[in-house]
Protein backbone atom coordinates (compact mmCIF):
# COMPACT_ATOMS: atom_id res chain seq x y z
CA UNK A 1 0.00 0.00 0.00
CA UNK A 2 1.28 3.01 -0.83
CA UNK A 3 2.23 6.05 1.33
CA UNK A 4 0.46 8.77 0.99
CA UNK A 5 1.94 12.54 1.08
CA UNK A 6 0.38 12.91 5.36
CA UNK A 7 1.95 9.55 5.84
CA UNK A 8 5.45 10.17 4.41
CA UNK A 9 5.31 14.01 6.31
CA UNK A 10 4.43 11.82 10.10
CA UNK A 11 7.60 9.82 9.43
CA UNK A 12 10.09 12.84 8.68
CA UNK A 13 8.59 14.57 11.76
CA UNK A 14 9.05 11.54 14.20
CA UNK A 15 12.41 11.06 12.56
CA UNK A 16 13.11 14.25 13.09
CA UNK A 17 12.07 14.28 17.25
CA UNK A 18 14.15 10.81 17.38
CA UNK A 19 17.00 12.65 15.84
CA UNK A 20 16.67 15.46 18.02
CA UNK A 21 16.46 14.07 21.08
CA UNK A 22 19.67 11.77 20.35
CA UNK A 23 21.23 14.91 19.54
CA UNK A 24 20.18 16.59 22.74
CA UNK A 25 20.89 13.68 25.20
CA UNK A 26 24.46 13.61 23.14
CA UNK A 27 24.79 17.33 23.87
CA UNK A 28 23.78 16.88 27.44
CA UNK A 29 26.30 13.92 28.06
CA UNK A 30 28.94 16.24 26.46
CA UNK A 31 27.73 19.31 28.90
CA UNK A 32 27.86 17.02 32.02
CA UNK A 33 31.16 15.48 31.24
CA UNK A 34 32.60 18.67 30.54
CA UNK A 35 31.56 19.86 33.50
CA UNK A 36 33.04 17.05 35.52
CA UNK A 37 36.60 17.47 33.61
CA UNK A 38 36.58 21.64 34.39
CA UNK A 39 35.67 20.84 38.11
CA UNK A 40 38.39 18.35 38.45
CA UNK A 41 41.00 20.66 36.99
CA UNK A 42 39.32 23.26 38.81
CA UNK A 43 40.65 21.35 41.93
CA UNK A 44 43.48 20.69 40.50
CA UNK A 45 44.97 23.99 39.46
CA UNK A 46 43.72 25.11 43.00
CA UNK A 47 45.18 22.54 45.10
CA UNK A 48 48.63 23.10 43.31
CA UNK A 49 47.98 26.92 43.68
CA UNK A 50 47.54 26.47 47.41
CA UNK A 51 50.23 24.66 47.84
CA UNK A 52 52.65 26.85 46.26
CA UNK A 53 50.75 29.83 48.03
CA UNK A 54 51.85 27.77 51.42
CA UNK A 55 55.18 27.17 50.55
CA UNK A 56 55.76 30.54 49.98
CA UNK A 57 54.44 31.53 52.85
CA UNK A 58 56.29 28.89 54.77
CA UNK A 59 59.54 30.19 53.05
CA UNK A 60 58.53 34.13 54.04
CA UNK A 61 57.80 32.95 57.65
CA UNK A 62 61.31 30.94 58.10
CA UNK A 63 63.28 33.96 56.30
CA UNK A 64 61.34 35.91 58.64
CA UNK A 65 62.84 33.79 61.86
CA UNK A 66 66.01 33.50 60.89
CA UNK A 67 66.33 37.78 60.75
CA UNK A 68 65.00 37.71 63.88
CA UNK A 69 67.35 35.42 65.24
CA UNK A 70 69.94 37.54 63.48
CA UNK A 71 68.63 40.21 64.89
CA UNK A 72 68.73 38.81 68.22
CA UNK A 73 72.12 37.60 67.97
CA UNK A 74 73.39 41.39 67.20
CA UNK A 75 71.92 43.06 69.98
CA UNK A 76 72.66 40.53 72.35
CA UNK A 77 76.93 40.71 71.34
CA UNK A 78 76.04 43.93 71.48
CA UNK A 79 74.92 43.84 74.99
CA UNK A 80 77.83 41.60 75.57
CA UNK A 81 80.31 43.95 74.25
CA UNK A 82 79.42 46.85 76.25
CA UNK A 83 78.90 44.89 79.37
CA UNK A 84 82.61 43.81 78.86
CA UNK A 85 83.77 47.39 77.84
CA UNK A 86 81.93 48.83 81.09
CA UNK A 87 83.96 45.95 82.83
CA UNK A 88 87.50 46.37 81.43
CA UNK A 89 86.93 50.19 81.56
CA UNK A 90 85.94 49.80 85.46
CA UNK A 91 89.26 47.01 85.75
CA UNK A 92 91.61 49.66 84.24
CA UNK A 93 90.66 52.59 86.78
CA UNK A 94 91.36 49.81 89.56
CA UNK A 95 94.98 49.32 87.77
CA UNK A 96 95.22 53.08 87.51
CA UNK A 97 94.61 53.36 91.82
CA UNK A 98 97.10 50.89 92.27
CA UNK A 99 99.50 52.77 90.48
CA UNK A 100 98.53 56.03 92.30
CA UNK A 101 99.05 53.69 95.34
CA UNK A 102 102.58 52.75 94.26
CA UNK A 103 103.78 56.22 93.48
CA UNK A 104 103.01 56.91 96.43
CA UNK A 105 105.73 54.98 97.85
CA UNK A 106 108.10 56.93 96.12
CA UNK A 107 107.16 59.82 98.25
CA UNK A 108 108.40 58.01 101.59
CA UNK A 109 111.90 57.54 101.27
CA UNK A 110 112.66 54.56 103.55
CA UNK A 111 109.73 52.98 102.03
CA UNK A 112 110.79 53.60 98.47
CA UNK A 113 114.00 52.13 99.37
CA UNK A 114 113.49 48.85 100.31
CA UNK A 115 111.09 48.52 96.96
CA UNK A 116 114.13 49.47 95.01
CA UNK A 117 116.53 47.27 97.19
CA UNK A 118 113.88 44.67 96.03
CA UNK A 119 113.09 45.61 92.70
CA UNK A 120 117.25 44.98 91.92
CA UNK A 121 117.33 42.00 93.40
CA UNK A 122 114.79 40.17 91.89
CA UNK A 123 116.24 42.01 88.34
CA UNK A 124 119.50 40.54 89.55
CA UNK A 125 118.29 37.12 90.15
CA UNK A 126 116.64 36.99 86.62
CA UNK A 127 119.97 38.75 84.66
CA UNK A 128 122.41 35.95 86.88
CA UNK A 129 125.30 38.42 85.10
CA UNK A 130 128.89 38.96 86.00
CA UNK A 131 128.55 42.99 85.02
CA UNK A 132 125.03 44.69 85.29
CA UNK A 133 124.35 48.06 84.26
CA UNK A 134 121.28 49.66 86.49
CA UNK A 135 119.05 52.59 84.85
CA UNK A 136 116.96 54.58 86.86
CA UNK A 137 114.90 57.67 86.96
CA UNK A 138 117.41 60.88 87.27
CA UNK A 139 115.92 61.57 90.56
CA UNK A 140 116.45 58.35 92.04
CA UNK A 141 119.54 58.50 91.39
CA UNK A 142 120.74 59.43 95.02
CA UNK A 143 118.36 56.45 96.76
CA UNK A 144 119.11 53.31 93.94
CA UNK A 145 123.47 53.82 94.66
CA UNK A 146 122.55 54.17 98.51
CA UNK A 147 120.53 50.18 98.23
CA UNK A 148 123.01 49.00 95.75
CA UNK A 149 125.44 47.31 98.17
CA UNK A 150 122.59 45.63 99.90
CA UNK A 151 120.91 44.45 97.29
CA UNK A 152 124.23 43.03 95.89
CA UNK A 153 124.60 41.86 99.30
CA UNK A 154 121.31 39.60 99.08
CA UNK A 155 122.03 38.25 95.53
CA UNK A 156 125.60 36.98 96.15
CA UNK A 157 124.81 35.35 99.28
CA UNK A 158 122.04 33.50 98.02
CA UNK A 159 123.62 32.49 94.57
CA UNK A 160 127.33 32.10 95.58
CA UNK A 161 128.24 34.21 92.37
CA UNK A 162 129.92 37.84 92.11
CA UNK A 163 128.68 40.33 90.05
CA UNK A 164 129.76 43.85 90.11
CA UNK A 165 126.80 46.83 89.56
CA UNK A 166 127.33 49.61 88.30
CA UNK A 167 124.61 52.52 87.73
CA UNK A 168 124.15 54.20 84.35
CA UNK A 169 124.78 57.70 85.25
CA UNK A 170 124.57 58.86 81.12
CA UNK A 171 121.26 57.48 80.25
CA UNK A 172 118.35 57.86 82.77
CA UNK A 173 114.57 56.67 82.95
CA UNK A 174 112.04 58.82 80.95
CA UNK A 175 110.55 61.69 83.37
CA UNK A 176 106.80 59.85 82.45
CA UNK A 177 108.42 56.52 83.89
CA UNK A 178 106.78 56.62 87.92
CA UNK A 179 109.89 55.14 89.51
CA UNK A 180 111.87 51.43 89.70
CA UNK A 181 114.61 50.45 87.71
CA UNK A 182 115.66 48.69 84.26
CA UNK A 183 118.89 46.54 84.07
CA UNK A 184 121.28 45.24 81.40
CA UNK A 185 123.35 42.06 81.47
CA UNK A 186 125.46 40.91 78.57
CA UNK A 187 126.38 43.65 77.13
CA UNK A 188 123.69 45.72 77.65
CA UNK A 189 121.58 43.04 75.22
CA UNK A 190 119.46 41.64 78.02
CA UNK A 191 116.74 43.92 80.03
CA UNK A 192 115.20 42.83 82.94
CA UNK A 193 112.70 45.72 82.92
CA UNK A 194 111.12 46.21 86.90
CA UNK A 195 110.12 49.98 86.93
CA UNK A 196 107.16 50.06 88.81
CA UNK A 197 104.72 50.42 85.78
CA UNK A 198 105.93 46.90 84.17
CA UNK A 199 105.41 45.51 87.66
CA UNK A 200 102.23 46.39 88.21
CA UNK A 201 101.44 44.96 84.60
CA UNK A 202 102.74 41.40 84.95
CA UNK A 203 101.04 41.39 88.31
CA UNK A 204 98.01 42.57 86.87
CA UNK A 205 97.96 40.02 83.92
CA UNK A 206 98.78 37.20 86.54
CA UNK A 207 95.88 38.11 88.76
CA UNK A 208 93.52 39.46 85.97
CA UNK A 209 91.16 36.28 86.49
CA UNK A 210 91.16 37.51 90.39
CA UNK A 211 90.23 40.91 90.18
CA UNK A 212 87.54 40.34 87.88
CA UNK A 213 86.18 37.40 90.62
CA UNK A 214 86.60 40.10 93.13
CA UNK A 215 85.02 42.69 91.31
CA UNK A 216 82.17 41.53 89.43
CA UNK A 217 81.92 37.62 90.99
CA UNK A 218 82.64 34.20 89.29
CA UNK A 219 81.07 33.52 85.53
CA UNK A 220 78.76 31.51 85.81
CA UNK A 221 78.89 30.43 82.48
CA UNK A 222 83.13 30.07 82.54
CA UNK A 223 84.61 26.89 82.88
CA UNK A 224 88.00 27.47 83.06
CA UNK A 225 89.78 30.41 84.19
CA UNK A 226 92.12 32.24 82.41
Amino acid sequence: MALTDSDVQKQIKHMMAFIEQEANEKAEEIDTKAEEEFNIEKSRIFQENKIKIMEYFEKKEKQVELQRRIQNSQILNEARLKVLQARQSYVNRVLDEALEHLVKTTKDEEMYKKVLQKLIEQGLFQLVEKEVKIRCKKDDEKIVKAVIPEAVKQYENSTNRKVNVKLDAETYLSSDCHGGVELFGYNGKIKCCNTLESRLEMISKQLLPDIRVALFGRNSNRKFDE
